[in-house]
């Protein structure tokens, strides 16, 4: 379940970095992933909600870190246990049970079942995720996407990029957030040599981020259950990422993320829509 190819006339539009070997044996990102049960950063290598404490294990159970040591993405990368439930030439709808996995249930202790719902139409990728409580233990929402997007034949220091009214969430220097907080307006300015790391919340519904040049406009759309993102453009790779988050980074520490509760499915949908 990694978005790994998004073509637009025979244009690839999505950072292919690595490779799909790598997401699956090393964790290394490109494409769409899915950063789950949360994503960015944690600032330490536990945390508890109401009466469940959990320790996370570097390396063990799916978890990685960054280069300081901070869980990184969550555990999913390159899982291959998701079930397949409906397919055709534009949709694809598949699940996966934590309740059913003893692993997955040791880092994240809150049965439910995760299904992605992915459809294309319109110039337009769609992708939906539903959590379903699957006990009366209510489940923490802090998953997010990393779409890398770039625009081939286009020199970085060319692309335009378009960010929403939100709230920017200053880091250190280890880019875990700080706790200070600063209005970000909307904006359009050249990508150039700028680089980007930066967290954001208060991101409304609807709210469209944007990368253009050459003639193609990519517009990453909110549409709901998203109020995070974050920003990522690296000085090494030309792509630049507007990632949907449920939660702003290191929520899962610090709380302030919606649940979901049984019977009360939490549904968040982003789109990718090509002009």
């Amino acid at each position: 379940m990694i978005g790994t190819s998004l073509c637009d006339d025979g244009v690839e539009l999505l950072g292919q970095r690595r490779g799909v070997a790598a997401y699956v044996a090393e964790q290394k990102t490109m494409g769409i992933p899915l950063l789950y049960p949360w994503a960015n950063r944690l600032s330490g290598n536990d945390y508890r909600v109401d009466s469940a404490e959990v320790t996370l294990t570097p390396g063990v159970g799916g978890v990685h870190t960054d280069e300081y040591g901070a869980p990184i993405h969550g555990t999913l990368a390159g899982d291959a246990d998701w079930r397949v439930s409906a397919r055709s030439a534009s949709a694809l709808t598949a699940e996966i049970d934590f309740g059913a996995r003893p692993d997955l249930l040791a880092t994240f202790p809150f049965p439910h079942l995760l299904e992605l719902a992915i459809t294309l139409a319109d110039r337009t990728l769609t992708v939906r995720t539903t959590v379903t409580a699957t006990s009366e233990t209510a489940v923490p929402l802090c998953f997010g996407f990393h779409p890398y997007l770039q625009l081939p034949g286009v020199r970085r220091a060319q692309w335009v990029i378009e960010t929403p009214t939100m709230r920017s969430r200053i880091v250190d220097a280890h880019n875990i957030p700080t706790g200070a907080l600063a209005p970000h307006p909307p904006s359009t300015q050249l990508l150039g040599d700028n680089v980007f790391d930066h967290g954001f919340d208060e991101v409304e519904p609807g709210a469209v981020f944007a990368v253009s040049g050459g003639g193609r406009r990519i517009e990453v759309r909110f549409d709901q259950g998203y109020p995070a993102a974050q920003i990522y453009a690296p000085a090494t790779e030309a792509v630049v990422c507007f990632e949907p988050m449920a939660a702003p980074t290191d929520a899962l520490r610090r709380g302030g993320y919606p649940v979901a509760r049984f019977g009360q499915p939490g549904v968040a949908q982003f789109s990718i829509r090509v002009r």
